[in-house]
């Protein structure tokens, strides 16, 4: 099949379409973040468990995503946004009726699923389909239709719980669901031909079992130490990584198509880089959830007041996302991801510095800091990331950075929520000065990979300058 890349109305709503059910993933889930100590009053359930309404969805995120590069190759684009809008919309429906835990997980599960499905499908889209020369100002749009979600996520999950409880934010996303199952089934296009090729189910199987090992064992350090069912999760998680990775290289070598080609993993400059995306990541849904459960136990702020704390830090992000586009389609990547990179450490140490005394305005000049950061580095980090590798390992590129993005976001909220919870658990007598403490470990966790962050970003471009010189030198030879 030949397909003409064109900038035309179906491929910008096709964009938008899928970009929907993005953004309405993570509206549901900051808003839900907000939610939290509503919903472990009503459930009777603890802190570590709660996240996992959060953690849950992003679980089912990075198992389901290392399957677009099959599910691509093997179903119609349009086909594939229909089922995941339909996941996504009955997913909602059920998290608006549940009467207990159990099926608000499940519904948040489906959610799950469904933009497991259209998150690496908008970004193939992109690069499959948007001309060459406006591919960074596209990913930046497809940046800022995620990136606003956060900006409106927390503060109307605050608003709506004030007013109407919790299951009204269900409720609320359904029409514009509604909009985006209507406009994906007339706008999506194919640009690429079907081919069928066996299923990698065992792999598959390999990574939700190591995946979900490494959340459940990061959910079991909220006891506040190392348990033996802690250790045995995270052994689990390395042996089936381990499993996985070798199932992979048999495949390879046998010439079959694996569910991800591992080969990707020899390009040090795009796994560099996938590193700096996944502790991006880390650290934003980590700040997602200690931001306002703090504001809420410690400094009393009611749900609305907590969410809007992160309101104008992604007004700003998202105002950068298509600048920063821009800025890469003109300078390239170094000068935009490093800076950002800066504006994420200089947040952090702000945080770090300020929390002992922090209010609500404190709190929010900090996260603008860490907000303009993020809207400068993360869609380039992506756009550069892919760049480095050829064309026929792009879409394998696209689902590692989105499945390690997932993973490391859920980890991220688990990983903050045990440490809130460890100190809980320590402290029984002060909940509100025991959640305090945490909170402050987990932001000078932050920090250390904040700067890790940085350093993996600068070494991504020196590994990358290191290889086009060898390279120029073999072309002169």
């Amino acid at each position: 099949m030949q397909f003409e890349r064109r900038l035309d109305g179906k491929l910008i709503f096709s964009i938008i379409a899928a970009g929907i059910l993005s953004f309405t993933g993570v509206v549901i889930e900051t808003a839900m973040n907000v939610t939290f100590p509503s919903l472990m009053k009503e459930f009777s359930v603890s802190t570590s468990l709660v996240q996992w309404i959060t953690t849950g969805y992003l679980l089912v995120l990075a198992v389901v995503i290392p399957l677009s590069g099959y599910l691509k190759e093997r179903f119609p684009m349009k086909k594939l946004f229909l089922t995941a809008a339909g996941l996504f919309i009955l997913g909602t429906l059920l998290g608006a009726w549940s009467p207990d835990f159990l099926l608000l997980l499940l519904g948040r599960l489906l959610q799950g699923a469904g933009t497991g499905i259209a998150l690496p499908l908008m970004f193939n889209i992109i690069m499959e389909q948007a001309p060459l020369d406006r591919l960074g100002v596209m990913v930046g749009a497809g940046m800022l239709v995620c990136a606003l979600a956060p900006a409106v996520g927390p503060s109307i999950g605050g608003y709506i719980v004030s007013l109407f409880g919790w299951r009204m934010i269900f409720w609320a996303v359904l029409p514009l669901l509604l909009v985006s199952f209507v406009l994906g089934g007339l706008s999506v296009r194919q640009s690429l031909d079907i081919r069928i090729r066996p299923f990698d189910a065992g792999g598959l199987l390999y990574l939700a079992i190591s995946f979900t090992c490494l959340l459940m064992g990061c959910t079991e350090l909220g006891h506040g130490k190392l348990t033996l069912m802690a250790a045995v999760l995270f052994a689990g998680f390395l042996l089936a990584l381990l499993l996985f990775r070798e199932r992979e290289r048999k495949l390879i070598e046998k010439g079959e198509r694996p569910l991800l080609n591992i080969r990707v993993l020899g390009n040090r400059p795009f796994v560099l880089g996938a590193l700096g995306l996944s502790l991006l990541q880390f650290i934003c849904l980590a700040l997602g959830f200690l931001i306002p459960n703090f504001s809420q136990i410690v400094t009393g702020e009611n749900a609305f007041a907590a969410g809007c704390i992160l309101l104008p830090g992604c007004i700003l992000g998202a105002l950068f996302a298509p600048v920063s586009g821009r800025i890469y389609d003109r300078f390239g990547a170094k000068r935009p991801v490093l800076l950002g990179s800066a504006f994420l450490i200089f947040s952090l140490i702000l945080f770090n510095s300020t929390l002992s005394s922090a209010s609500t305005w404190v709190l929010t000049v900090c996260y603008l800091f860490f907000a303009a950061g993020q809207g400068l580095s993360v869609g380039n980090i992506l756009t550069y990331s892919l760049s480095v590798l050829n064309q026929s390992m792009k879409p394998d590129g696209n689902a590692i950075c989105n499945t390690a993005q997932q993973l490391s976001g859920a980890v991220g909220t688990a990983v903050a929520a045990a440490i809130v919870s460890a100190a809980q658990t320590a402290h029984p007598e002060g909940f509100a000065d025991a959640t305090a403490k945490g909170t402050a470990e987990a932001f000078l966790v932050l920090l250390i990979l904040g700067v890790l962050q940085f350093l993996s970003l600068f070494s991504s471009f020196r590994k990358e300058k290191r290889v086009e010189r060898r390279e120029t030198i073999g072309d002169r030879r």
